[in-house]
């Protein structure tokens, strides 16, 4: 269920025990060939797919569009909120829902600079609210193990804008995609791990998008494919949809 395509009677109706999903994204960069929407067009996708499958055993709140990007900020477009800023606005959204009686939240997290707060609102709810379940998932992170069979680019191509999110949104919105700016990587100045989205070592450190790359890209766009976005879509709903139905009381 969509939550803001109901009318107040029939939110009164719904089973407050049903997971409750909170989609949390950014929009920033994606370097030349990604639209700034990329971590919420990939998000909405999953929810999309969830309320297909779904529909009645899910409620799905409106998307907070932007999240925790200071670190892309040497790129035009880019916008952020502070992480104090960030915390406020999922707090007081599951505030709300708490007041109509829900008790089943879900955060599902599609820009890696919202992990760490991520985690901080986790605490703080569950803290706050014992009586509810709080939960928190990224999508690249639940199916680790699938998506490095499907990795073309090895070590280091499945950062950020790089082969993973290429090929989702070549599958989701291609309209979006410059295609004619898809280019191999270049003049990327850090460990090939580090920033990988499945393959990252168990260790971190802060570094600015820019001192990473110079065009924003980390990763190997340039092998990316639509039917390999396809191929991670299905794979990703699946995991969602059993993370929700385990979730059902």
């Amino acid at each position: 269920m969509v939550w803001d395509q109901l009318t107040t009677g029939e939110t009164e109706k719904i089973n407050k025990a049903l997971p409750v999903v909170i989609l949390l994204c950014a929009t920033e960069q994606h370097g030349p060939h990604l639209p700034l929407s990329t971590d919420r067009n990939i998000g909405e996708h999953f929810l999309q797919k969830l309320n297909r499958i779904l529909e009645n055993e899910v409620v799905l709140l409106p998307t907070i569009p932007i999240g925790c990007s200071e670190h892309h900020m040497d790129f035009s477009g880019s916008l952020t909120f502070k992480h104090t800023t960030f915390k406020i606005l999922v707090e007081e959204m599951v505030d709300s829902m708490c007041v109509h009686g829900f008790t089943n939240f879900l955060f599902l997290n599609s820009h890696g600079g919202n992990q760490g707060i991520g985690q901080v609102i986790l605490e703080t709810l569950g803290n706050k609210y014992p009586k509810c379940q709080f939960s928190l998932i990224t999508w690249w992170k639940i199916a680790s193990n699938e998506l490095k069979k499907m990795n073309h680019s090895g070590p280091g191509g499945t950062g950020h804008a790089g082969e993973f999110e290429t090929s989702l949104m070549l599958h989701i919105a291609p309209e979006l995609v410059r295609e004619q700016h898809i280019k191999p990587p270049s003049n990327q100045r850090f460990d090939p791990l580090v920033g990988d989205m499945i393959n990252s070592p168990q260790f971190s450190y802060f570094q600015t998008i820019k001192e990473v790359s110079a065009n924003g890209v980390v990763g190997n766009p340039s092998l990316a494919s639509k039917e390999n976005g396809e191929k991670i879509s299905q794979i990703i709903t699946s995991k969602l949809v059993d993370i929700i139905k385990s979730q059902l009381i």
